[in-house]
């Protein structure tokens, strides 16, 4: 029974594994695709993980297992925010269906500096209160 639950789970991760492949060559600019292969390949790489934990029963293993699943699904969309933040800031073209680019009046190429959104009051209280202040 151990095996057949090994080879789903390993199964399962190789096709996540490909789907973030396919992501990676079907997407159509930067940021689509660090979000196609961060989310399938953070769950695909998680689930060959435990895979090996299930397979090998030890307590050892499973703890490592347990802190490399930590690990990935801690780093992944860390490390996706940051190199998109990169390539937007560098200059990488957006795709032209793109609909809404929030930091497009924020970013200041010259200093590098991104600027904060002002924070509207959303409540009528709020807003008579932010009238008097």
């Amino acid at each position: 029974m151990i095996e057949w639950i090994t080879a789903l789970l390993l199964l399962t991760g190789s096709l996540l594994m490909l789907l973030a492949a396919l992501g990676a060559l079907r997407m159509p600019d930067l940021l689509t695709r660090m979000h196609a292969t961060t989310k399938a390949g953070a769950l695909g790489g998680g689930t060959m993980v435990v895979a090996a934990a299930v397979f090998f029963d030890d307590g050892a293993v499973t703890a490592r297992a347990l802190a490399i699943v930590v690990f990935i699904i801690l780093t992944a969309p860390v490390a996706a925010h940051l190199i998109g933040r990169a390539g937007y800031f560098v200059g990488i073209p957006l795709w032209e269906g793109t609909l809404k680019d929030e930091l497009k009046d924020r970013y200041d190429p010259e200093t590098h500096t991104l600027a904060s959104e002002e924070v509207k009051p959303s409540t009528p209280t709020e807003e008579r209160k932010h009238d008097r202040d």
